[in-house]
């Protein structure tokens, strides 16, 4: 951005996200730090700090001790000066979290509840479990942003319509219908696109990631230069509807046949253990057979679709997901496989990530779009 194109009014608001994101980014600094540390006059400097103290984001109260003189005022930040709420919708659950400014997750509250928006008494859980959220978090009216719900669908680009959602049957349904009893302001997400958003918002030295969500199906999202590139008609990413299994590939709930969820699905790996996927990963390690054969086709499926990946976007890549919460364990055997296919010198442990958040990812997600628009308008 040019500074010398902007308005007065544009550069003081620039020059307080400036200082407020560098106290974010430190925690707690000194009046002089920021002085020096972003080349800003004494004068700007304290006019904002008033500024964020009077909107309760930063604290004042502590000092920073010297060996000498008098001590420094430290300017704190505060995560929990504001909170959003984030929920992720399942087949049999509804999982709700509780989410802080630095993308940190503060609650989980997780229960089961059989999808059915033509049910009120569902759609009443729903806005019953954001309240347990915000009382159990003690998120007061003023400090609550919204409330992002996660969905297994492609959505409008405006949050308000499932446009796809085959997985639960609920194609077309609205924002309004699903929120009925959530009196916040709310948006729906895509699942994949929560999850992949808050694993690349909450590095910021990743500028360009795939997410591949290796759940009970398979989903992605491709960020680039930290914006979720969603395609033209909302479509980008849908790496779960990849063909790659071409001749005799199994059914895939789209319709077709041989689409990459078909193949890296949780359910290929769970089937397994009944459905119980902490077990499969304890079979694998304790040198079940079964459980090693499974894995090893799982492997040359996943390590394909992340070489295939690379080959195109040439970014980072990283697993999520169910599966991607246990494949740290794993990777080294899956760079190998994709080194195999590389022709390239680049190795795949420098492009190959496991996700940081292991649980309720899409979720925090959801909610992070929240946080986003909040630390933008400051």
């Amino acid at each position: 951005m040019d500074i010398e194109k902007l308005s007065s009014n544009e550069i003081k608001i620039k020059n307080r996200q400036r200082i407020y994101d560098y106290i974010r980014r430190n925690e707690s600094v000194s009046k002089q730090d920021l002085v020096v540390a972003l080349e800003l006059s004494l004068p700007t400097v304290t006019q904002n700090l008033e500024y964020l103290k009077r909107t309760s984001l930063i604290d004042s109260s502590k000092k920073i001790t010297n060996t000498g003189g008098r001590n420094a005022t430290a300017f704190t930040y505060l995560k929990k000066a504001k909170m959003a709420i984030g929920i992720y919708i399942t087949a049999h659950h509804m999982n709700g979290v509780a989410v802080d400014l630095s993308g940190d997750v503060e609650l989980v509250i997780k229960k089961q509840a059989v999808f059915d928006l033509n049910s009120d008494s569902y759609l009443r859980e729903l806005g019953e479990l954001v309240e347990k959220i915000k009382e159990e978090a003690g998120i007061g009216e003023k400090e609550l942003l919204g409330v992002g719900i996660s969905v297994p669908g492609l959505i409008s680009d405006d949050g308000e319509t499932v446009i796809y959602g085959r997985t639960l049957n609920f194609t077309g349904r609205s924002k309004e219908e699903i929120c009925k009893y959530i009196p916040y302001p709310c948006r729906l997400v895509h699942d994949s696109y929560a999850a992949g958003y808050i694993e690349t918002w909450k590095d910021p030295d990743v500028r360009n990631a795939f997410y591949i969500s290796l759940s009970n199906s398979v989903g992605g999202s491709f960020i680039v230069d930290h914006e979720i590139y969603a395609g033209d008609t909302q479509k980008g990413g849908e790496i779960g509807h990849m063909a790659v299994v071409p001749e005799n590939g199994e059914l895939c709930y789209c319709g077709k046949y041989g689409c990459f969820d078909t193949v890296c699905r949780a359910g290929k790996l769970d089937e397994y253990t009944n459905g119980n996927l902490e077990e499969f990963f304890h079979r694998l390690g304790a040198g079940d057979e079964r459980a090693a054969a499974l894995w090893d086709v799982y492997l040359d499926h996943l390590a394909s679709a992340i070489y295939n990946i690379r080959i195109l976007f040439d970014c980072k890549v990283i697993l999520g997901g169910y599966v991607g919460a246990y494949i740290g364990d794993y990777l080294e055997d899956l760079y190998q496989r994709v080194d195999e296919k590389n022709p390239f010198e680049d190795k795949a442990e420098d492009y190959i990530f496991a996700c940081r958040y292991k649980k309720e990812a899409s979720a925090a997600g959801a909610a992070i779009f929240f946080i986003d628009e909040f630390l933008s308008d400051i």
